[in-house]
């Protein structure tokens, strides 16, 4: 590429243009720290995942747990704030996440595939003013191309691929058409689907009949339990077969966009909006380190679990969004509506065999243990935001006004499953005293293979009202005030039932309701130092709320010191920012200084006695760094781009247990999933061929020191190294198509960034209990990937 390089004089930047602060602003005009990517770019990319667009933009850190957990838990963490582990992922969690996310105007974090968009914004700090409850460490907004009346557009793609470690191909097909219906109306419609074969083979599989264990018989051959040649006795004592999975954790993914606008005159428009997605992947994306039970190492792209781990999740979303141009401001309304719902099957075995041994302890002699969760959620919600913005070019002052109002409904569900215990039953039943001698002291009392039952309702109204105001002290000196009042209710409700044992239930029990109100603030100063440099100074707050947990107070269940668990508080940080922003033709610009100062900072985590997954509150802890990010064209057909984070982030005061009083981590402990050193570099370049061709190439890396698994020294603490991603593509474009070749994580990087480590769910020692399992994982990056994709345009 670079021999046929011209350097010419007259090379010059694209201008982006945002609407992070609800007017349409060049990115340089913003006076706070926000990045954009456009669509284009993601597409010329080949990224359709948030997680491998995040590591293109300096400052933010992504627990990678695959496909599995991409759309159960918001792993994005933005200037470090975060305590909570990299091992979380598989349940609906009780604190919100630290980094708020928009689907155009609605607030969701669903991980909608990134088709079809129009481009991404990225906020770093808290965003309380404008994107209110939970917008702690900054905001994210996925932003999808609209409708448009002026003339017919089409596209048909495809893309093929080759994952290392897999023996099968991935593959993707996408259509999109945009059809004006009249002067005033247009139709936008996409639909695909990705198919993508697994990596991960698992090869201590149990065999499974009737989906459960089956049983090894005497004669060598493998059985199901309830198979009537098998004797008491193999069933009451023999041990089960096992199998493996080769390419397991495969992935499926169909959605659907369609947007409706109409544009009647100049003054006004609305647009409907329709959008779904749903996933099934068949299992982890995650290698188990160490040895079976053998003392064989396992490979790089095997995992020692027993059962498989799938989940499938649905979400949909309905939005009308509405524009009047009223001459001295524009009011907009965004009315929305959303479903997600889903769940994961979660292999727990290795947890209750070992360590504890729990397994043994409470059902003695069972030779097929498993400890199998279907953990559930579900999600809808209603959000209706008036926003009025003002027009005026020259005017001295310059507001934006707002109310917004959410009414939701959550539900978090967990279902534990001892499969195969029944036919156990039944044949220690029949055999009475040799089971009892092997020491089945339950024999006689009726019993269920579901062990476990947890379901948490809750509903979550969020009435706000907020508002900026920019005044303009002169031409080059500007300073925002902005306020944001508002007022919201949680209420909790849970019911446990632990049917293995008839009569031990805890009905549902309403919590009594959190209730919350507050301001956040903001202050924001700007100074053209010159024509392309501005300087600037923020304070903002965040705000995160506070709920009740799921704790029972008495009975079978009953917690140690459940009063000191039974609510969690909300909790706020403080922002202190400093920042530069430059721009010429050739070159743009922006780096700041921040500091955070985080009050009662939620820890998503688990109770002492009987692990009821619950939220408690630190104390303090602190966040502070540099974030720098350049563009600079090179030449008039290449262009450098480059970022760098470095972030500090740790506990002000002790993290202490409120159930127990001891110190869970130290005054000074560094806080997970938060690397302190980020680089991203990338080189594109545009050649224009012969025969109306170009050819466009682009190489980009990604590099993160080293990181931690949990701000708590228990067996979940973990160190990751440090790792560096590159990718590259080549594509040649037509006027009516586009050929692509491209390689991801070229080096095949394992990328390692959340883990359970080997102390908490490794392989069992217990041979009498027949379990040959290890689940421990580690969570890695999607392996070297090469592929090849065309789009043919109608137009």
């Amino acid at each position: 590429m670079l021999p046929a390089t011209s350097f010419a004089q007259d090379a010059f930047l694209e201008e982006i243009i945002v609407t992070a602060s609800a007017r349409a602003q060049a990115i340089e005009d913003i006076p706070y720290n926000i990045s954009a990517v456009q669509g284009s770019d993601i597409e010329q990319q080949n990224i359709v995942d948030a997680t491998d667009l995040m590591r293109t933009i300096p400052g933010i850190s992504v627990v990678d747990r695959g496909q599995r957990n991409a759309g159960v838990v918001n792993s994005m963490v933005i200037r470090g704030i975060n305590v909570d582990n990299g091992a979380n992922g598989d349940i609906g969690l009780s604190a919100v996440p630290t980094v708020a996310s928009y689907v155009d105007q609605t607030p969701l974090f669903a991980n909608f595939l990134l088709k079809d968009i129009d481009r991404v914004e990225v906020l770093r700090g808290p965003q309380g003013t404008l994107y209110g409850s939970g917008a702690l460490g900054g905001t994210v907004r996925y932003l999808m191309n609209k409708p448009s009346t002026e003339g017919f557009d089409a596209s048909v793609a495809g893309t093929g691929s080759m994952t290392e470690g897999s023996d099968g191909q991935n593959y993707s097909a996408d259509g999109m058409i945009n059809l004006p219906l009249g002067d005033t109306v247009a139709l936008r419609v996409s639909v695909g689907t990705v198919q993508n074969a697994g990596v991960i083979d698992y090869v201590n599989l149990y065999e499974l009949a009737d989906g459960r264990p089956v049983v090894a018989a005497d004669d060598g051959s493998c059985k199901s339990a309830k198979d009537s040649s098998l004797s008491a006795t193999e069933v009451a004592f023999n041990g089960s077969c096992y199998t493996e999975e080769k390419d397991a954790d495969s992935v499926s993914i169909d959605y659907a966009h369609a947007a409706l606008r109409f544009e009647p005159s100049d003054n006004f428009n609305l647009q409907l909006s329709l959008r779904t997605q749903r996933d099934e992947v068949d299992a982890r994306r995650s290698t188990t380190s160490g040895t079976d039970y053998n003392g064989n190492a396992y490979g790089d792209y095997e995992s020692g679990s027993t059962m498989l781990e799938g989940s499938e999740r649905d979400v949909q979303l309905a939005s009308l969004d509405m524009e009047w141009e009223m001459g001295f401001a524009t009011l907009t309304s965004n009315t929305s509506s959303y479903t997600h719902e889903g769940n994961g099957w979660r292999d727990n075995t290795s947890l209750w065999v070992t360590g504890n041994d729990w397994f043994d302890s409470l059902y003695p002699g069972n030779p097929r243990p498993v400890a199998y969760v279907n953990a559930g959620y579900d999600e809808e919600a209603l959000v209706q935001e008036f926003r009025l913005v003002s027009n005026a070019d020259d005017s001295v002052v310059d507001w934006v006004a707002g109310v917004y109002y959410m009414d939701q409904d959550k539900s978090t569900t967990n279902t534990s499953y001892l499969l195969g215990l029944n036919e156990y039953s039944e044949a220690c039943t029949t055999l009475g005293a040799a089971c009892i001698a092997d020491g089945a002291w339950w024999l006689g009392a009726p019993l269920s293979e579901i062990d476990f039952l947890y379901d948490r309702k809750e509903t979550f109204t969020d009435l706000a009202v907020y508002g900026e105001l920019t005044w303009h002290l002169s031409d080059v000196l500007r300073v925002t005030g902005g306020l944001r009042w508002f007022d919201n209710e949680l209420t909790n409700s849970t019911a446990m039932d632990f049917p293995l044992f008839e009569g031990v239930v805890v009905p549902y029990e309403d919590f009594p309701a959190q209730e919350e109100d507050g301001v956040l603030s903001k202050l924001n100063a700007s100074w053209d130092m010159s024509e392309n440099i501005m300087l600037y100074a923020t304070f903002s707050q965040g705000f995160r709320r506070g709920g009740a947990n799921a704790v029972p107070a008495s009975g079978f269940f009953a917690e140690l010191n459940p009063e000191t668990v039974m609510f969690y508080k909300a909790d706020r940080v403080d922002n202190y920012e400093l920042g530069i922003k430059g721009t010429t033709d050739r070159l743009r610009y922006s780096a700041d200084i921040y500091y955070v100062d985080w009050k009662d900072p939620q820890l998503n985590t688990a109770t002492t006695w009987w692990g009821f997954f619950i939220a408690t509150n630190g104390e303090s802890a602190k966040t502070q760094g540099v974030e720098a990010e350049v563009t600079y064209a090179i030449t008039d057909n290449l262009n450098l781009n480059a970022g760098y984070a470095f972030t500090s982030a740790e506990l002000t005061a002790d993290l202490i247990s409120p159930q127990s009083g001891a110190v869970l981590s130290e005054d000074g402990h560094r806080l997970p999933s938060t690397a302190e050193h980020v680089v991203t570099l990338s080189l594109d370049h545009h050649h224009e061929l012969s025969n109306g061709l170009s050819l466009n190439s682009r190489i980009a890396g990604y590099y993160q020191s080293d990181s931690i698994n949990s701000v708590q020294d228990t067996s979940i603490q973990e160190t990751f190294d440090g790792f560096s991603l590159w990718n590259g593509s080549v594509a040649l474009q037509a006027e009516k198509w586009t050929l692509s070749l491209y390689a991801r994580n070229i080096f095949n990087e394992a990328g390692v960034t959340g883990s359970y480590p080997s102390a908490y769910m490794s392989t069992d020692t217990n041979v009498f209990e027949n379990y040959y399992g290890n689940n421990q994982r580690n969570y890695l990056a999607t392996p070297r990937t090469l592929g090849l994709s065309a789009k043919y345009y109608f137009r």
